[in-house]
């Protein structure tokens, strides 16, 4: 049988998942969502109605935002693993 779960070997084996982000983690990520979010919704709903090219500039810049709020995210069990 193959899977992926922790019974297959595959992804998933690797033991406890690290710790929970901390409270500041936490609100980083969702005041970035946030600002990603309001960027698209200002750019295609404000911006377009007077620029084109800046609406797709703002997108440009919300799209590159949730990897970044992903990794901001991720810190406190990043380096809990490097530290073992």
């Amino acid at each position: 049988m193959t899977g992926n779960g922790p019974e297959s070997g595959g992804p998933g084996r690797g033991g406890p998942a690290g710790p929970e982000p901390s409270r500041t983690d936490k609100r980083r990520y969702f005041v970035l969502m946030s600002v990603c979010i309001g960027l698209f919704v200002i750019s295609w709903a404000v911006v377009d109605r007077y620029s084109t090219l800046w609406a797709i500039i703002l997108s440009a810049v919300a799209l590159v935002i949730p990897p970044f709020a992903a990794i901001i995210a991720n810190v406190a069990s990043a380096t809990d693993r490097r530290r073992t």
